[in-house]
């Protein structure tokens, strides 16, 4: 990846930030770009900031670590029906899967995020996302992620590369990668600084942020668990 730069999905969350680690280990220049979508837990968008200035100092990361987007994709929100766009219970819905999937959501923010890559010169994504702890959301399917890169790729006319570093692991072993990336500096911060709930509560916990009750909290806590071994 020498002289390459990167664009990172960056949420603010404990897996986009374990990507921003993998990125910034690889590549010679790296550009993070989040996402507006009208999301009940859009604290979310408030702790990206503090995670850039802390990633900074760990590594020589500080050298590479380069702009920063936000980009607002309100349609989600006006197409509504799920449980992280409006106001409805987190629960299983009839299709068989929960009400927290935001349908195209990673297909849009892919999308966006190529075009933006497009304008910024960038061909090589990133994002967490990953079909081995997961609710079952069609979209973070590697087969998924294959073929919108190949739609990019199409569409843009020039190759573009969607990578997936967190695709076959589990939690805890998102949590072993993190620790092999930046030490138990970036595991810490990952702790005290990310936001991955889905109620966008910042309350502590020895796992990180969250309500601790919804899917997303219990699966990292969970993770982090098995990671500690206990």
């Amino acid at each position: 990846m020498d002289g390459k730069t990167a664009l990172v999905l960056f949420s603010g969350g404990q897996d986009s930030t374990t990507c921003l680690a993998w990125a910034l280990s690889r590549f010679a220049r790296v550009e993070t770009v989040g996402f507006d979508y009208g999301q009940r837990h859009a604290v979310e968008l408030t702790v990206r900031p503090a995670i850039r200035t802390a990633m900074r100092d760990l590594s020589d990361w500080n050298a590479k670590l380069e702009a920063d987007h936000v980009l607002p994709i309100n349609t989600l929100r006006a197409i509504g029906g799920t449980a992280l766009t409006s106001d409805m219970k987190i629960a299983m819905g009839a299709n068989g899967l929960p009400t927290t999937f935001v349908p195209a959501r990673n297909l849009m923010f892919l999308l966006s995020a190529g075009a933006l890559g497009y304008r910024r010169g960038i061909s090589d994504l990133v994002g967490g996302m990953c079909e081995t702890d997961y609710s079952g959301y069609p979209d973070c399917r590697h087969e998924t992620i294959e073929a919108t890169a190949r739609a990019l790729s199409l569409g843009l006319a020039r190759d573009t590369t969607i990578h997936t570093p967190l695709m076959r692991l589990d939690k805890a072993a998102t949590w072993r990668l993190a620790e092999e990336l930046g030490g138990n500096a970036l595991v810490d911060l990952i702790i005290r600084e990310t936001v991955t709930c889905y109620a966008g509560d910042p309350a502590p916990h020895d796992w990180g942020k969250g309500c601790g009750r919804c899917p997303a909290c219990e699966l990292r806590a969970r993770g982090y668990a098995k990671y500690r071994g206990i």
